[in-house]
């Protein structure tokens, strides 16, 4: 018995000392630390140095200045906080800020934190999202990250191209003095569909070039140089994720997005790298090292994030992550998507917000205005989900938007399905609010984005020291995923050339950081 466990801890510290080779007798061999100055035995399994900053593809760690390559995702409304962004970056990872949801001059306030914060020594990127019912919204935010110099956007939800996405990626094109044209804004492309990714790798459209030189935004010249790059260099394949989700596998996506990358930039004949990464599920070092096995060029957090201490969210909501199982999630309709049909998936357990959601959602596909719900069923509207009488909400909503984007008035006072929609939208909006400010009087209420990668980070955690809300921070969170990756990367390929390695090893517990970073880094 104790020569198994010695066994079992010689492996142990053997596989996680990532920046040394290690050697084995194939069979029941012990391990054997194999320096660069020295090679291993004839016959040897060999397993090579695996440290964190070789995981994942070179060129995404060296264009956006990051040690790793890991990106914490946006969530909206500030849930990727001012402060999750300056702690990934500061760790040499990549954050980007959640404005989706948030009035414009919040997101200026975001940018002002961010670049005093962080500057120019650490990396950062903010969310564009995509806003079909308020494009002019999507375009003010446009003009706020040229204007302050925003260098990375994560492009999410987009369902097609739009002229104020192109235009942030076309801006400032120049060429260098050995004549390569250089774009001084990147564009990392969230995507679950053939489609919308095939738009982001190719260069952007040839009508919406045309457009912004007619309006004066970009010369001839630089519209043709723009024809000749890619709309996002990043590509990031979402699977089963929280908030927005195609509900896609990601064993099934990501290697079609290779395929895809591959032949767009054949056909396009490139003359940089394209990239696709990793997101949804991407929890477990299991997860991540599948995404990084089969190819991804960086990894992508999210639900995750939302459970860790630098997330806008409330103590609340941390605690109710915390507690999440597999069967603990469910699909709703969206708030800022409402009218088309858009889901988002968020958390079930201790709200009953995907329920309610999913009942607004069957009135407004049923009536054609407030008015023509049975009266019976708008009283019950007005107690049990909203509390308050429909014209109140109505002229809470008349004065959000008034603010936000009046044009939606306009509309609403002449087409009753619309402002039925904008009313119904309000309880949307507010179920996000409430879980974000903790409001204690509609805990049932709140709308948490969260997916099946929560319960499997829950189940990993448990019975180690990032179990407890409190102790979740994300870059801790990222760092031990990427750490126990690449852990347990070694062991598969000790496995391969036949070593049999002690049951329980790779054990893959969650450590300090400072630990991580003595055992993960290059020599």
């Amino acid at each position: 018995m104790h020569r198994v466990e010695t066994d079992r801890q010689e492996w142990e510290r053997a596989l996680g000392e990532l920046a040394v080779g290690v050697a084995a007798t194939p069979g029941e061999g012990r391990p054997r630390l194999v320096g660069p100055a020295s090679a291993p035995p004839p016959g040897a399994a060999f397993i090579p140095p695996c440290p964190l900053e070789l995981l994942g593809d070179a060129s995404f760690r060296r264009l956006h200045g990051v040690r790793y390559a890991c990106l914490a995702g946006a969530m909206a409304n500030g849930i990727a906080s001012v402060e999750l962004v300056e702690a990934m970056g500061r760790a040499g990872m990549l954050g980007i800020f959640g404005a989706a949801g948030l009035a414009v001059d919040a997101v200026e306030r975001a940018v002002d934190r961010v670049q005093s914060g962080l500057g120019d020594k650490s990396p950062y990127g903010f969310n564009l999202i995509h806003s079909p019912q308020e494009p002019a919204i999507e375009s003010a935010v446009v003009d706020l990250y040229l204007r302050r110099g925003v260098r990375l956007v994560e492009a999410s939800a987009f369902l097609k191209l739009t002229p104020s996405v192109v235009r942030y990626r076309v801006a400032g094109i120049h060429r260098d003095e050995r004549g390569r044209v250089v774009t001084p804004n990147r564009v990392i492309a969230k995507a679950s569909r053939v489609e919308v990714a095939s738009r982001f790798l190719a260069p952007p459209p040839e009508k919406m070039l045309r457009e912004l030189v007619e309006q004066g935004a970009v010369t001839a010249d630089q519209a043709a140089m723009a024809a000749t790059i890619p709309m996002a260099e990043d590509l990031t394949a979402e699977a089963d994720s929280g908030g927005h989700t195609d509900n896609q596998p990601l064993v099934v996506l990501l290697p079609t997005f290779l395929a895809l990358r591959d032949r767009i930039a054949a056909e396009n004949g490139y003359d940089r790298p394209l990239r696709v990464g990793a997101a949804g599920g991407i929890s477990t070092p299991w997860a991540a090292a599948g995404a990084l096995a089969m190819g991804a060029g960086y990894l992508v957090t999210g639900s995750v994030n939302q459970a860790c201490v630098e997330a806008g969210t409330s103590d609340a909501v941390r605690a109710m992550l915390a507690k999440a199982q597999q069967a603990d999630v469910a699909m709703a309709p969206a708030a800022d998507m409402f009218e088309m049909g858009v889901k988002v998936q968020v958390l079930k357990r201790g709200t009953m917000f995907a329920m309610r959601a999913a009942k607004l959602y069957e009135y407004y596909r049923a009536y054609d205005r407030i008015e023509s719900i049975p009266e019976a069923d708008r009283a019950t509207l007005e107690k049990t989900i909203f509390r308050i009488p429909l014209a109140e909400v109505w002229e809470q909503t008349r004065a959000f938007f008034q603010r936000r984007d009046p044009s939606q008035i306009a509309r609403a006072e002449v087409d009753p399905k619309l402002k039925m929609a904008l009313v119904f939208r309000w309880y949307l909006g507010q179920a996000s609010r409430w879980a974000n400010v903790g409001e204690p009087t509609r805990t049932v209420d709140y709308q948490v984005w969260c997916g099946p990668a929560m319960a499997a980070f829950n189940d990993w955690a448990r019975g180690s020291f990032l179990e407890v809300p409190e102790a979740r921070r994300a870059a801790d969170v990222a760092l031990n995923i990427l750490y126990n990756a690449a852990v347990l990367l070694r062991a598969r390929t000790a496995a391969m050339q036949g070593v049999a390695l002690p049951d329980g090893v790779p054990a893959l517990a969650p450590l300090a950081r400072e630990e991580i970073e003595k055992r993960g880094a290059k020599p």
